[in-house]
C-alpha cells in the first residue's frame, strides 16, 4: 500500500506540510480565504521536534492492524478492502473520541464544531498529496515502504 513515509534527515519541522494540508482541507483551497473560513481549515498532519534537531511530520499511518478501526464504536473507521487504507465516514462518526485515544501515533485530530475526528486521506482526490508538494527539502514521499527505503538508500 502506499503511504506517505518522512525523511528524518531532510525534515526541517517547517510546518509547510501542516499549512498545505489545511489549505487542501478548506473550502476555497487558498490560504488567504482559509484564513477567513469558519470554522478554520483543520490540519491532518504534525511537524514536530522529537530530539534536538530532529524533526518529523507525521500524519495516519494507515497501520495494517488499526488500533483506531478497533477501538471505534459506530464503524466510522474502517479499512478499505480494496486499498488497504484507514478511513473515517463522518456520517457515522458520534464523537466518542476512542479512535483519537487509542492512536499509538496521535495523529488523529478532533473537529470540534461537528464533533468528529479527522484524519489523513491521503488526498484522495489528488495525484500527489499536497503535504509531499509542498514539502520544501523533498522530507515527504508517497509510496510503498520498498520505494521509499531505496529512495533514502540511494540519497547522499
Amino acid at each position: 500500500m502506499k503511504k506517505i513515509y518522512c525523511d528524518i534527515k531532510k525534515c526541517l519541522g517547517c510546518g509547510a506540510c501542516e499549512i498545505a494540508c489545511a489549505i487542501e482541507h478548506s473550502k476555497s483551497k487558498k490560504l488567504d480565504s482559509a484564513m477567513n473560513e469558519r470554522p478554520l481549515p483543520i490540519k491532518r498532519r504534525k511537524a514536530q521536534f522529537v530530539a534536538r534537531g530532529v524533526a518529523i511530520s507525521t500524519g495516519c499511518h494507515h497501520c495494517e492492524e488499526a488500533a483506531c478501526v478497533a477501538a471505534c464504536m459506530s464503524g466510522a473507521m474502517y479499512k478499505d478492502k480494496k486499498t488497504g487504507e484507514t478511513k473515517h465516514d463522518k456520517d457515522k462518526c458520534v464523537g466518542c473520541w476512542m479512535c483519537i485515544m487509542s492512536c499509538p501515533f496521535g495523529v488523529l485530530t478532533r473537529q470540534k464544531e461537528d464533533k468528529i475526528v479527522v484524519k489523513c486521506d491521503l488526498c484522495a482526490d489528488r495525484d500527489v498529496p499536497a503535504c509531499v508538494e509542498a514539502c520544501p527539502t523533498g522530507a515527504l514521499f508517497m509510496g510503498t515502504f520498498k520505494e521509499f527505503k531505496e529512495q533514502i538508500c540511494n540519497t547522499p
